[in-house]
């Protein structure tokens, strides 16, 4: 009995494990066999063919889009943008945001499931039973979930699968987890999939789309505003607690 109570934590062990090894080999092979199939270049190649098969089944185009765009999502693969510049120069802008934010959405659930199966219980009940400076950050955290998840996804400069993993290591619910995701990469998908588009008139000129348009001030500022919305509660939860310490 001892002996089978002692292969049974490692077997239990490698399971709990087993979806975050699954991405991550996929992952690092994609990155070595799919830029040439997910890309730009291929995306220009076999816009006709695309057009052609939309045309003829537009709900089964929807689906594999879907599938193919959370498959990209859930296993860190390459080819996010041009996924969503794909959704915009098949579906149009308004559609194609719907289906881009969906996607990625059910993508990011799916990693954001299989890090808190691997590691997030784990890390979440060691963070929970520190002291110090990590407890005082878990609270932080914890007090300010909805916040904290706007920002990680407004920011431009937090790539996409950290702030799927983050959420997962400290214990954020699920719930939250993907109404934050969902509504927080509305405003950045929502570019994207306008330069999409706008890719006939791209390819007619035979240029390539601007994809640092996000960087540009007009659009930078309105997404750093609602980054700063984001954070809103957190400085007035912080002057009151401060006025509080004072009293």
């Amino acid at each position: 009995m001892g002996k089978t109570k002692k292969t049974e934590a490692p077997v239990a062990g490698l399971r709990r494990y087993l979806p975050l090894i699954v991405i991550g080999v996929i992952a690092v092979i994609g990155a070595f066999t799919l830029r040439d199939y997910i890309s730009f270049d291929a995306l220009r190649d076999n816009r006709e063919a695309l057009i052609a098969f939309r045309d003829g089944h537009f709900v089964l185009t929807i689906l594999l889009f879907i599938a193919v765009y959370v498959a990209i999502v859930a296993f860190s693969l390459p080819g996010a943008a041009i996924a969503t510049l794909a959704g915009g120069f098949l579906f149009g802008t308004a559609l194609g945001t719907v289906l881009n934010v969906t996607s990625a959405t059910l993508g990011a659930v799916v990693i954001f499931l299989a890090a808190r199966m691997g590691l997030g219980n784990r890390l979440k009940d060691k963070m929970d039973a520190a002291d110090g400076v990590v407890a005082k950050i878990k609270k932080g955290i914890d007090e300010n979930q909805w916040s904290m998840l706007f920002f990680i996804r407004l920011v431009p400069a937090v790539p996409f699968f950290v702030a799927n993993l983050i959420p997962a290591f400290v214990g954020v619910p699920l719930y939250r987890f993907a109404i934050s995701t969902f509504l927080g990469i509305i405003p950045g998908s929502l570019v994207y999939t306008s330069v999409g588009a706008g890719l006939g008139e791209v390819f007619a000129r035979g240029e390539t789309p601007n994809l640092g348009i996000i960087f540009e001030p007009h659009i930078l500022l309105p997404i750093l505003g609602l980054t700063a919305l984001s954070l809103l509660p957190v400085l007035i939860k912080a002057v009151t607690g401060n006025k509080e310490l004072v009293k």
